[in-house]
C-alpha cells in the first residue's frame, strides 16, 4: 500500500461489499472458519447494535495478518491537545459569528493531521473541526473511537490509508471514515504547501442518504457516485505508534506492525468518498426560493422521525431560474443551528467576507441572511432571466441543538468582531403610501 500506487474503488452506498487483495483470501460459506486462508485472522468491526435492523446494521468482516488487540497498553498521550470534546467552557452568545481560514503552519514546524485538528464548535450530536496540516502523518496511526468523521478538504489533496483500503480526496470531494476504523491521512502535495479543511466528528447514527420522497427515485446524491476502497494491505514491521481517541481523550500505544494489514474483507461498514461537484441540485423554476434541506447530501437520523442530528447540506453550482423572487437565500431564523464553510469560490448570499477556508455560525433563531450589497443587487436584478452560479462550493453542517462555540473560536483573531456590520447598511424601504 502506497502513496503513489493507483486507487480502486467499488461503487455504491451502504452496500454489502467483498474485496480481497490476495485471489482466496475471502472464506467461502462462512464469516469465521476454523482456518482462515493464508493464515489470516478473522475479525468482526460492528459499527451498530449487532441487533439493529438489516437496512441499518452496519458491520464488516476483516481478513488481517494480526489482529486488532495485538500492541502494547495505550497511555495518556498529549497528542490531538486542540481535539476536544468539551463545549462548555465558555458561554454562548446568541451573535452570528464568523471567522477567517486558519493560518497554515509554518514550514520549518511539521505539523500532521491530527496536531493540526482545531476545534470550532460543537454540540452531544457532533464536533466541528478545522485542520491545517504540512506533513504525512509518520509511524503513526489513529482511530476515533467516539465518533465517524465527515472529512472536507479545502486546500490540498488527501490520501487517506485505511485498513480497508485507500481512498484519495480531493478539494469539492468528502470522505467519511467509520468509527473506530484505524487509518493514516497522508499529504500526497506537502512539498507544495499545506492542506486544510473541515471535519464533522458524528458521535450518533451513522450518516446515511436521505430518502427521496415526492423528488421520486433520482436526484440529490447518487448512490452509484459513492466510492468504497478495494483491500489494500501493508505488510510492514517496525516502531509504530497507534493513537485513539477516546471518551474526548487521547491515548497512544506502541505498536510493532502496520495496522493496515487487512488482506481482505466484506460488509457494509467501511470508509467511503464522494464528490460533491456530481449532486444533482433541485430547486424551483417557477417562484420562490427552496429551504436549504433540498441541499442535503448526508443525514444522520435521531429517534425523531424527520429531525436529524446532523445534516450535511452543500450548495453547489446550479441554475436560478425563479421569476419575480427573490433568488438568494432570504432572511431567516431557524429552530435548527447552522455552521458553514466555503470550499470554492463565492457564496451567493454574501458579497465579501466569507472566503474559503472560513466559517460562519448562525445558531438557534439567531437572524441572518444577505448583507446589504447582496441584497439590494438581488431585488433588482431582471428575474426574466435565468442566472448561473457557477464559481462556488460552499456547506452546512445542521443541527437541532444549539451549536456551542469552543473558547479558541471565540477568542481566536481570525474570529471577524465586525461581522455584524454587513447588515447595518439595510436601508429603511418602507412607505405607507406607496404600494
Amino acid at each position: 500500500m502506497t502513496t503513489d500506487a493507483p486507487l480502486r474503488y467499488q461503487s455504491g452506498f451502504g452496500n454489502e461489499f467483498a474485496s480481497e487483495a490476495l485471489p482466496g483470501a475471502l472464506p467461502v460459506g462462512r464469516n469465521s472458519p476454523q482456518k482462515a486462508p493464508y493464515g489470516l485472522y478473522a475479525e468482526q468491526l460492528s459499527g451498530t447494535a449487532f441487533t439493529a435492523p438489516r437496512h441499518a446494521n452496519r458491520r464488516s468482516w476483516l481478513y488481517r495478518i494480526r489482529p486488532a488487540a495485538v500492541h502494547q497498553p495505550f497511555e495518556a498521550s498529549t497528542a490531538g491537545a486542540r481535539w476536544l470534546n468539551r463545549f462548555d467552557e465558555v458561554a454562548t452568545p446568541p451573535d452570528p459569528l464568523r471567522w477567517d481560514p486558519l493560518p497554515m503552519p509554518d514550514a520549518k514546524t511539521p505539523v500532521d493531521f491530527v496536531d493540526g485538528m482545531v476545534t470550532m464548535a460543537g454540540n452531544a450530536g457532533c464536533g466541528i473541526h478545522v485542520y491545517a496540516a504540512n506533513r504525512s502523518m509518520q509511524d503513526r496511526f489513529f482511530y476515533d473511537a467516539d465518533g465517524e468523521l465527515l472529512i472536507v478538504p479545502q486546500q490540498g489533496r488527501l490520501v487517506l490509508a485505511t485498513e480497508l483500503g485507500v481512498l484519495g480526496v480531493e478539494p469539492q470531494e468528502i470522505a467519511v471514515i467509520p468509527r473506530g476504523v484505524r487509518f493514516q491521512v497522508r499529504l500526497p502535495d506537502a512539498d507544495q504547501g499545506a492542506a486544510r479543511g473541515y471535519v464533522c466528528e458524528n458521535y450518533g447514527a451513522h450518516f446515511k442518504l436521505p430518502d427521496l420522497g415526492v423528488i421520486g427515485s433520482n436526484g440529490l446524491a447518487n448512490p452509484r457516485d459513492f466510492l468504497t476502497p478495494v483491500a489494500a494491505y501493508e505488510d510492514r514491521e517496525g516502531d509504530f505508534e497507534l493513537l485513539a481517541k477516546f471518551q474526548g481523550k487521547f491515548w497512544s500505544a506502541r505498536i510493532d506492525h502496520s495496522p493496515l494489514d487487512v488482506v481482505a474483507w466484506h460488509g457494509s461498514d467501511a470508509p467511503y468518498k464522494y464528490d460533491l461537484r456530481r449532486f444533482n441540485v433541485t430547486g424551483f423554476i417557477s417562484h420562490d426560493h427552496p429551504d436549504p434541506s433540498i441541499n442535503l447530501v448526508l443525514q444522520a437520523p435521531s429517534d425523531t422521525p424527520g429531525v436529524d442530528t446532523i445534516d450535511f447540506v452543500v450548495f453547489a453550482p446550479r441554475v436560478l431560474a425563479m421569476q419575480d423572487t427573490f433568488r438568494p437565500p432570504w432572511f431567516h431564523r431557524n429552530i435548527a443551528s447552522e455552521f458553514m464553510g466555503l470550499v470554492h469560490g463565492v457564496y451567493d448570499a454574501k458579497a465579501e467576507g466569507f472566503v474559503p477556508g472560513g466559517a460562519s455560525l448562525h445558531n438557534c433563531m439567531t437572524g441572518h441572511g444577505p448583507d446589504a450589497e447582496t441584497f439590494e443587487k438581488a431585488s433588482a436584478i431582471d428575474t426574466t432571466k435565468p442566472q448561473y452560479v457557477t464559481d462556488t462550493m460552499a456547506f452546512m453542517f445542521e443541527t437541532p441543538a444549539v451549536i456551542h462555540p469552543t473558547r479558541f473560536a471565540l477568542e481566536s483573531p481570525q474570529r471577524q468582531r465586525g461581522y455584524y456590520k454587513c447588515w447595518q447598511g439595510l436601508a429603511k424601504h418602507f412607505n405607507p403610501n406607496q404600494r
